[in-house]
């Protein structure tokens, strides 16, 4: 058996191979994902291969897994951790990721099958959409601003008539006026393109029973529910309730050193979107639910400064009982005095 590190680039892809004794027998550079392939298939014995987790790595993943005996995609940050060297090189690199493999100390992350990547990226994409159309509108708002008009407040802005009476307000200077126009354009465009996100969204969210089990929470909508499901793909790859917490980013950086325990703000790792989502999620589920309501006061101590603390913990505690519905394919059920 081989053990193969691999350093990808986009220009370039350096390769190391280890033996079963732990030496280096091969290394090399290669210009392409081609002549990666025709190198690793020309390997006189099977091998492992290891590479770090960066674009397209589920990619790399569905190409390496045919012809290798194992495919482990490494987690960068836990890297850095691992190595703790400021020799850093491509040849470095890819000789650290050949020993590690090796030694069986690689420290992975999850890589979901094509399926499940294309619907994470369709919710990325109308993440980034959604952004671009909320800098449009921001950008509006400070165009009128800057001419003086005042926009009405009823209707809204943004609704059909709101939008009829932006068409046709009066601004002072014609490259308002152009600026105005091309804003409007831009959001029309934007909506557009929302619109046929979501329709493959529905799609996709009808054909998997589970969307509809985390929307029998009050408060969790369509978008929020298949966020979480197409990012945690499988719930039983998480140990502990608490592991999708620290998945998602919502569990406090800590330092902790004999009777000292500091706890501070959120480490903010995984997928910001889902993160994103699972707040204003809690926010309305504190509003219509019980048992939410019961846990975000209790975590509140009724001061109004641990608001903020407070609506995150609900976050952290809605994701795992997410994940748990999850696993056992149960529907939500009030219980206040559990989570109170």
């Amino acid at each position: 058996m081989l053990y193969v590190g691999l350093d990808i680039h986009a220009k370039h892809i350096t390769i190391c191979v280890v033996n079963e004794s732990g030496e280096i027998v091969r290394r090399g550079k290669v210009r392409s994902i081609d002549q990666m392939m025709s190198t690793l298939e020309a390997l006189p014995e099977s091998f492992s291969v290891c590479y770090e987790a960066s674009c397209g790595y589920g990619h790399y993943h569905d190409l390496l897994r045919p012809i290798a005996e194992q495919v482990l995609v490494a987690h960068p940050g836990q890297l850095r951790l691992t190595y703790r060297s400021k020799n850093k090189n491509d040849r470095k690199n890819a000789e650290r990721l050949a020993k590690l493999l090796y030694i069986g100390e690689v420290p992975t992350v999850h890589v979901p099958s094509l399926d499940v990547r294309t619907w994470r990226e369709l919710i990325k994409c109308r993440n980034q959409v959604i952004s671009k159309r909320t800098r449009a509108k921001c950008a509006i708002r400070a165009l009128l601003r800057s001419a003086g008009v005042a926009a009405p407040r009823h209707p809204g802005l943004w609704t059909i008539q709101g939008v009829a009476w932006l068409r046709q307000a009066e601004l002072p200077m014609f490259s308002q006026q152009l600026r105005r126009d091309l804003l409007i354009e831009e959001i029309d465009t934007l909506n557009g393109q929302l619109q046929r996100i979501d329709q493959a969204l529905l799609n996709r969210a009808q054909q998997t029973p589970t969307v509809a089990l985390l929307r029998s929470i009050p408060g969790v909508g369509i978008r929020t529910a298949e966020a979480v499901v197409a990012f945690v793909d499988d719930p039983h790859r998480f140990p502990s309730a608490k592991a999708v917490g620290r998945y998602f980013g919502l569990v406090p950086c800590q330092d902790q050193s004999g009777d000292k325990n500091r706890l501070g703000h959120i480490t903010r790792e995984g997928p910001s979107v889902v993160r994103k989502m699972l707040a204003e999620a809690a926010w309305q589920a504190v509003r219509r639910s019980p048992t939410v309501r019961a846990f975000y006061e209790r975590t509140q101590r009724d001061d109004p400064q641990r608001k903020h603390i407070a609506l995150v913990a609900t976050a952290h505690y809605m994701v795992r009982v997410m994940r748990s519905m999850m696993k056992r394919q149960t529907q939500w059920e009030e219980n206040v005095l559990k989570a109170g």
